[in-house]
């Protein structure tokens, strides 16, 4: 019987030590949960603090070198930037006599505002080896696309084509190799001019006739300048559109390729350096000169081509009023004797008319330009083979341009309508060829197009359009396509 009682007094005691330790052991968990968090804010607070120092560290490098180049150094700090505000301490360390519940609660509060500032920190800042600021961009593009009839490219088709035998009428697909990425970085200042520089990429360097073509894209050189600006002139080098014809209508389904390119666009991205020269002619008017080289084509020539531009621009720096006149000349030696002159004579212009319409264009006559996009990429007419130097030679005359016609709906929708031809020079295409010949090539191209483009975020964009092609040939025969484009984009 004294055991039975001493058993139960001892089970009734392991039951009153149990009941206790649950809220130790509770507290103790609610305790470690809080010293965890704990640690973690301080290394976040601490991490944070050391970015921080290194912006003031890189400024500070920055205003030292601007001083050193203008050869004087001033007093102060002179950036102009104040200093960044040090961590407030958290209520859960200010207050340690909170419940354990509350100070877990800012704990969490606080860790969370860390991480979004450290997040934060980490999207405003691409890492570079130069100490100066640099910038990515770009676009995430989903093509969805239809031809009906044969055209030279499926996803960015510029000509219509005979039908083959083995032709279906018509195409469909979707591509996502027209996104496209670029940087910027802006650099020192030198002779007290702004030095930077912008590199831009896509992914449509594919062989057209691959299998799989419209997702088997690679790595493929847009542009890549570097430039230095001062108040009036600026210098810029590198590879780019050609300033003598720098617009090209506005399209979401045509990245890859301006749009145009063989209905009037004068477009290629060249090898070419420049300078430029602004005069204020009267209050909000400007004239700007432009002078430069190109690239000479074919590169057998001994001699770049030369290109110049004259603009005058009037209006608010979003929209002004812009006209221009440029020309371009080259000396094109092609072997075995066989030299031309290619030239240029172009207009362009950019007109608001009132706050929602614009009207934009340009146009050109010229002679071997098949290396900027006139005449279907064709510069020159041989009698024979190019290899043989018996073979005669003339340098291929055409005439084009295009004209887009804006209308800016709201502040998120806009439409655009353009028309674009190109026509070389019939006498010169059958300079060669005996009269009464069968042989036809394409004598001319003409685009029409509508898209409507649709921005609800600053990030964000949809757009459809539609292209008409109606490509004439020698034999008086002309052949007609369409092309249906629905575009999907994210901006970074």
């Amino acid at each position: 019987m004294k055991t039975g009682v001493v058993s139960r007094v001892f089970l009734a005691f392991m039951f009153v030590v149990g009941f206790v330790q649950v809220p130790v052991l509770a507290a103790q968990s609610m305790e470690d949960k809080i010293q965890d968090l704990s640690q973690q804010v301080a290394q976040m607070s601490a991490l944070i603090l050391e970015l921080r120092s290194e912006v003031a560290r890189a400024r500070e490098e920055t205003r030292e070198l601007r001083l050193e180049l203008r050869g004087s150094r001033e007093p102060g700090d002179g950036s102009g930037v104040s200093p960044s505000p040090q961590p407030q301490e958290t209520p859960a360390a200010s207050e340690p006599n909170l419940a354990p519940e509350r100070r877990l609660d800012l704990l969490e509060e606080n860790q969370q505002l860390l991480s979004d500032r450290l997040e934060e920190q980490y999207q405003t800042k691409v890492e570079s080896s130069s100490r100066y600021r640099t910038k990515l961009s770009g676009i995430v593009l989903l093509n969805v696309f239809a031809n009906r009839g044969r055209v030279d490219s499926p996803e960015v088709p510029d000509l219509a084509l005979r039908r083959g035998p083995t032709d279906t009428g018509g195409t469909f697909g979707l591509t996502a190799l027209q996104s496209e990425v670029g940087f910027e970085t802006y650099g020192p200042e030198l002779a007290g001019g702004r030095i930077s520089a912008g590199l831009q990429f896509d992914f449509f360097g594919f062989t057209a006739n691959t299998p799989y073509a419209s997702s088997w894209g690679s790595v493929r050189l847009r542009t890549a300048t570097v430039r230095a600006d001062w108040d009036r002139t600026s210098v810029v080098v590198g590879q780019d559109a050609p300033f003598v014809s720098p617009l090209s209508p506005t399209s979401v389904a045509s990245l890859a390729y301006p749009a145009f390119s063989y209905s009037g666009n004068l477009w290629n991205w060249m090898p070419q350096a420049r300078i430029d020269h602004r005069m204020n002619v009267s209050e909000g008017s400007t004239l700007s000169i432009q002078g430069g080289i190109f690239d000479p084509v074919p590169r057998g020539s001994q001699q770049p081509g030369y290109g110049t531009r004259l603009t005058f621009s009037h209006g608010a720096d979003d929209r002004p009023l812009t006209l221009a006149i440029g020309g371009y000349y080259d000396r094109q030696d092609h072997g075995a004797g066989h030299t031309t002159d290619g030239w240029a004579a172009m207009a362009d212009w950019s007109i608001p008319l009132g706050s929602r319409f614009g009207f934009s264009g340009e146009a050109y006559r010229g002679r071997a330009l098949g290396h900027l996009g006139a005449a279907q990429g064709r510069s020159v007419i041989f009698s024979g083979p190019e290899s043989d130097p018996a073979s005669r030679m003339i340098g291929l005359n055409a005439i084009g341009g295009w004209a887009q016609l804006k209308f800016k709906a709201s502040d998120s929708v806009d439409f655009h309508a353009a028309h674009g031809e190109d026509h070389p020079f019939r006498s010169d295409l059958l300079h060669f060829t005996p009269p009464g010949s069968s042989n036809s090539v394409i004598s001319g191209n003409r685009t029409e197009m509508f898209n409507v483009i649709y921005r609800p975020r600053t990030d964000l964009l949809f757009s459809f359009e539609y292209r008409r092609f109606r490509t004439s040939r020698s034999d008086d025969t002309s052949l007609t396509a369409d092309h249906f484009n629905l575009g999907v984009g994210v901006l970074f």
